[in-house]
């Protein structure tokens, strides 16, 4: 059962590069590699900042600055420099490992049981139950506002950039301005899981972030292909049922450890399952075919 709760408590840490990858692959289609760096900057600056002392009312909102920094860097590469999105994700992803070793000081950060965002608060006497309920309200205040972003005057401008560039750039609308901010938001998002998770875990490493935009990656498709499946088109239900596909993604980690496969094994386990997800409504739809 201890598999469970650790995959449910590690999919929520994963939520906001979950969130992430939706809002650069699905909303502006753009292949973001910043990701891997990003995730692994978060965990930096908490890692340092908490070693100074430093309240999280300081540790968060640097770290969503850090993040959307990145981010902002790739959509001005990309942008303005006129670089291949993925080539430019890849080029600052490349430049954050010596930047986020530089503000490390060395490869690993370990905590040792400083006060972390878990344990500010004592909601319940169990401390794995604790931490569950302070990522609930955590995870929802971000869909909250991710949600509400999405669906003012802006927002709705950034999904049209993302759908039709062209007739959003007719109507006014400064499309390289929206992937920057787009960009941003999206890393700034991934690095608040680098934050989540470090706390979690109770370290920072130069090489957490290593192959993390598959975390992201899988979450999404999982949870576009239930959005497909059922035809969903609420943005609300869209952004929860990607929150669904990160927990549903460390699920399947965590049964595969549970049943006893090898471990080296765990990716194609995941990669079959992903599949799986991916092939049934097209497999249900094409059946009268």
């Amino acid at each position: 059962m201890d598999f469970y709760l650790t995959a449910l408590l590690q999919g929520l840490c994963f939520s906001g590069i979950a969130l992430g990858i939706y809002i650069s692959m699905k909303i502006f289609n753009i292949p973001d590699i910043t990701t891997d760096g990003s995730y692994t900057l978060g965990g930096a600056f908490t890692g340092v900042l908490l070693l100074h002392n430093q309240p999280t009312c300081i540790v968060l909102p640097a770290v969503v600055l850090s993040g959307a920094l990145a981010g902002a860097i790739t959509g001005i590469i990309h942008t303005k420099l006129k670089i291949n999105a993925l080539l430019a994700g890849i080029l600052v992803m490349t430049a954050l490992y010596s930047v986020n070793l530089k503000l490390m000081g060395r490869s690993n950060l370990p905590l040792n049981s400083l006060p972390t965002i878990f344990n500010l608060a004592n909601l319940l006497n169990n401390p794995n139950q604790n931490t569950l309920i302070i990522l609930l309200i955590f995870v929802l205040i971000i869909i909250l506002i991710i949600g509400y972003l999405l669906k003012t005057d802006f927002g709705i401008a950034m999904r049209a950039t993302g759908n039709s560039e062209t007739m959003i750039r007719a109507l006014g609308v400064n499309t390289d301005r929206m992937k920057i901010i787009g960009l941003a938001l999206a890393n700034s998002l991934t690095a608040v899981s680098g934050y989540l998770i470090t706390q979690y875990q109770g370290f920072a490493d130069i090489s957490m972030g290593i192959g993390i935009v598959i975390v992201g990656l899988g979450s999404v498709i999982i949870a576009e292909a239930f959005i497909n499946w059922f035809k969903i088109t609420s943005i609300w239900m869209s952004l929860l049922l990607v929150i669904s596909g990160a927990i549903i993604f460390q699920f399947v980690l965590a049964f595969t450890l549970s049943i006893g496969v090898d471990a080296t094994l765990l990716k194609l386990i995941t990669a079959a399952f992903v599949l799986i997800i991916v092939s049934l409504p097209r497999l249900s739809f094409n059946k009268s075919a």
